[in-house]
């Protein structure tokens, strides 16, 4: 949408054909209906958020970066907040106020929109793209693909765009889901679901660690989610072989003050079970799981428990394992890791360096980040600077 209102505003005459029956339809259902649009820092917080090809994303992002996205004119009507860790919704936190502004403002710069038109085939022959549909073929001076990835392919993301691409001889960069959930060997995590852990420490390593910080994370019935999951996910999508993740359950504690912790609560409990100790230091739902986890017997009288019990329990607190053996797939994936290769693309400009009049912006590119606004922004100021880079082609 801001790449053909974008065009439009710079005078061609831009057609939009969308294979959906709506506008938007992703974006309708990101941020969990309401639209983590952008993250509220500058040009330098953004690039170092992007897990993938980030010196690829310089010009797109100095073009139209995160402030010049949150004052643009097409959202005059729609107030944005900035929440926790730079997180910018709209006020009403409806993504649906973002989808209607921006096809208001499509409307406004004379962009014609083609619902319910899937494009079949993308040539260029005698100097013109020829675009085919089902009942129409279309001819174009310049062509900018934004199909987006893999994920939700409910929402249209099919991977048409990777097939356009290749006629053209662009190289696919193997794809992968990325920001999703985690699927787990441990049986145990099943009993947890829906159990929220909040502040904790989550490690993703294999032979050296990948992914390393505190937040929150969820359990399901078959692994882990959450935000810190979701963030592990994008560095061990394509190293899961061998692959380890550790909570940290108190990191704000070291290893020394949890032990002080724990030894001041058995000494209020002393007489008690093991079972029913742990009250003050765990979530309820996680106490079952640990006991059984340390080998401790659940009957074992507190005043009795070791001290190399003890360290075992500490070690299981600051350092809980599990094993991720597959990702939740492409379904429930937020984005996508891989696509046209950065190498074959013009950075400054979007085109295509094997076609020129062909611009590539958004997922179909192979360029990631982590959650919190990061992939949308991507979205937006690649599909400014196509926009901006077709018009500038269309009038050499």
């Amino acid at each position: 949408m801001l790449a053909a209102g974008t065009a439009a505003e710079g005078g061609a005459k831009v057609t939009l054909l969308e294979k959906n029956e709506k506008l938007g339809k992703k974006l309708h259902i990101t941020g969990k209906g309401r639209c983590n649009i952008t993250n509220d820092t500058d040009v330098r917080g953004l690039l170092d958020h992007v897990v993938t090809n980030s010196r690829f994303l310089n010009s797109a992002f100095y073009t139209f970066d995160s402030h010049a996205l949150m004052s643009f004119p097409a959202f005059a009507d729609v107030p944005f907040k900035t929440e926790r860790g730079g997180r910018v919704f709209p006020q009403s936190d409806k993504a649906d106020d973002v989808n209607q502004a921006l096809a208001k403002w499509l409307g406004e710069v004379g962009a014609t929109v083609r619902l319910k038109t899937e494009v079949q085939k993308i040539l260029h022959e005698n100097d013109s793209f020829t675009i085919t549909t089902a009942d129409k073929i279309y001819t174009a001076d310049a062509v900018i693909i934004a199909t987006g990835g893999l994920s939700y392919p409910s929402t249209g993301s099919t991977g048409d765009g990777y097939a356009f691409a290749k006629k053209f001889g662009h190289t696919i960069i193997e794809t992968a889901p990325a920001l999703v959930p985690l699927i787990t060997a441990e049986k145990w995590v099943s009993s947890l679901e829906g159990l929220s852990l909040k502040n904790v420490c989550l490690t993703a390593k294999n032979s050296e660690t990948l992914y390393e910080e505190t937040g929150e994370m969820l359990f399901t019935a078959k692994g882990v989610t959450g935000p810190l999951v979701l963030r592990a996910s994008s560095y061990l999508c394509n190293a899961l072989a061998g692959a380890k993740l550790l909570i940290d359950l108190k990191p704000a504690l070291s290893h020394e003050q949890l032990d002080a912790r724990i030894l001041r609560d058995f000494s209020e409990t002393k007489n008690r079970n093991f079972a029913n100790s742990l009250d003050k230091l765990l979530p309820k739902r996680l106490i079952e799981t640990i006991i059984s986890l340390s080998e401790i017997s659940p009957f074992t009288k507190v005043h009795t428990i070791t001290r190399a019990q003890r360290q075992t329990l500490i070690t299981l607190l600051k350092s809980l394992p599990l094993t991720p053996t597959a990702t939740a797939g492409f379904r429930e994936a937020v984005i996508t890791r891989g696509g046209v290769s950065t190498r074959e693309i013009n950075p400054s400009t979007l085109m295509s360096k094997l076609q020129p009049g062909l611009f590539f912006a958004g997922e179909l590119i192979d360029t990631d980040a982590k959650t919190g606004g990061y992939n949308l922004q991507i979205a937006f100021s690649t599909g400014r600077l196509a926009g901006l880079s077709a018009i500038e082609f269309l009038e050499r």
